[in-house]
């Protein structure tokens, strides 16, 4: 079925449209005609190509910053200032807000020894223990300063190489994983002292409510199976047979990732250029030049210390599922397929890429020096929750800067979909398994209407009809050469926050 298109947008191909904008900056979005791109969007788009006159009147009398590229993913849809989805490229010029609050939001996935239908049979006594363990207390990170130190400077290595670690379900494999499995296993940081409070904590190793914890919003924890099989050899390679059981991990840096992005705020709002009229779309830049190479330094360290955070946040919710699964049914193991950042920044000289809501893709090319250079990189793409997930394999596409979507992409704004159908929504709960703080079985809870009525308005902001269709979105990446599927998985529980 084609779906509306934006009279601004023009369709070069099946696969392909692009968006003309004063600026001549090349803008293409990889979605084909069936895929819904919403017209608020493509208004915050344009609202973002702004920018370029911004670094335009900054830049003179140094050297040009401008936007170079900015690709669009077919999960592209409208966010706060800057849409979910988009690619930038610049020279000269680095973007905080082109990554925003939640600094290195990624996914994580981990294929188990265990098959579906032995999950299946036990899902009542795994959700009665998920729920312990996510939500009342019983996942007890114990860590020391030194730990989160580490973790902070030097990622999950960081972490993992520093001191004892007696959390459940570690694995011989993790600390190797952790390098060669990770997009990136660590941003080298030189400080944390912005973090200094959390570092410190209680003084030795001690517990908190942050490490591990899920977030809001549509960040999950979900276990789900292969259900089938679309590149046999890269699938055979990933272990990812039909009937195996994964584990996939959705979070960010939580409030580290608002600290570090406000600090950004803060420091380019105190050293704009006197007589220089701010931004009417309010994105400030930092040019990468030495007038603000120590607001700079101070904002990288920051943001490297929250994107640190998140790749460890990951690695405990995925610990905390290996608890719960061997409890409920007895030793298994699981090892890390990949782990992908969507809200993150790379700078190379003076090129930078900015990721929000978008995977990176690499190919054969970017994978060379890992154990994906014969496949390309893993890309994992979530449907909404209760739909199909999909992992592919990347091919570095240079119209995407080397980039995919990062799950299906809104069809409704939250706020409209929180009205949805109460119907819809008892439908929904009948077939699918979803693991809150609230148990919306307990019959104590269920006499709290007040209590239930927004636990139900919490749960339609995330609904499948909030939603787009997965499989176009999939096949608008594989028809447009971005990657390719590589196999399909379905979810058996989820757990949110």
């Amino acid at each position: 079925m084609r779906a509306r298109q934006d009279h601004r947008l023009v369709r070069v191909d099946d696969h392909w449209l692009r968006l003309p904008n004063p600026w001549d900056i090349p803008v293409e979005v990889c979605a084909g005609p069936d895929v819904p791109l919403e017209p608020a969007a493509v208004d915050e788009v344009l609202t973002l190509l702004e920018t370029a006159d911004t670094l335009e009147r900054l830049s003179r009398g140094g050297p040009p910053a401008r936007i170079t590229r900015v690709a669009l993913t077919p999960d592209f849809h409208k966010g706060a200032g800057i849409p979910i989805g988009t690619v930038i490229e610049t020279e000269h010029a680095l973007l905080p807000q082109a990554v925003g609050n939640d600094v290195n939001c990624g996914m994580r996935l981990e294929v188990t020894s265990l098959r579906a239908d032995r999950v299946r049979a036990g899902l009542d006594g795994l959700e009665r223990r998920l729920r312990h363990l996510f939500f009342e207390g019983g996942r007890r990170i114990a860590l020391t300063p030194a730990q989160r130190e580490g973790l902070l400077r030097d990622g999950l290595p960081g972490l993992l190489l520093t001191g004892d670690t007696p959390w459940q379900g570690l694995a011989p494999t993790d600390v190797n994983d952790a390098v060669d499995r990770v997009h990136s296993s660590g941003f080298s940081v030189g400080s944390a002292e912005a973090f200094a409070g959390w570092i410190g904590s209680a003084g030795g190793a001690s517990h908190d409510s942050v490490i591990g914890g899920i977030g809001g919003g549509n960040h999950f924890a979900e276990l789900q199976y292969v259900t089938a099989v679309h590149d046999a050899a890269a699938a055979h390679a990933w272990g990812l047979t039909p009937g195996t059981v994964v584990l996939m991990t959705h979070s960010g840096s939580l409030s580290l990732g608002h600290q570090a992005n406000g600090t950004a705020v803060d420091l380019l709002r105190a050293g704009w250029p006197a007589g220089t009229p701010h931004p009417r779309n309010g994105i400030m830049p930092f040019l990468l030049d030495e007038r603000s190479e120590q607001a700079r330094r101070r904002y990288l360290d920051a943001f490297g210390n929250a994107a640190n955070f998140a790749l460890g946040n990951r690695f405990f919710l995925a610990l905390t599922m290996r608890a719960g699964l061997a409890a409920e049914y007895g030793e298994l193991s699981s090892r890390l397929l990949y782990d992908a950042p969507h809200n993150l920044f790379w700078q190379d000289g003076d090129r930078v890429v900015h990721r929000k809501g978008a995977t990176p893709a690499g190919g054969h090319a970017e994978m060379a020096d890992g154990p994906y250079g014969m496949w390309g990189e893993p890309v994992i793409v979530p449907g909404s929750m209760g739909a199909a997930s999909f992992v592919l394999r990347g091919h570095g596409e240079p119209r995407t800067l080397a980039s995919a979507c990062h799950g299906a992409g809104r069809r409704v704004p939250r706020g409209a979909s929180a009205r949805g159908n109460d119907a819809e929504l008892d439908a929904f709960l009948r077939e699918f398994r979803v693991v809150t703080p609230l148990d919306h079985r307990d019959p104590v809870t269920a006499r709290r209407a007040d209590v239930m009525a927004a636990w139900r308005r919490d749960l339609k902001q995330e609904a499948p009809w909030a939603y787009k269709d997965i499989g176009p979105v999939v096949e608008g990446l594989n028809a447009g050469g971005v990657a390719t599927p590589v196999a399909e998985l379905r979810p058996l529980l989820t757990v949110k926050g």
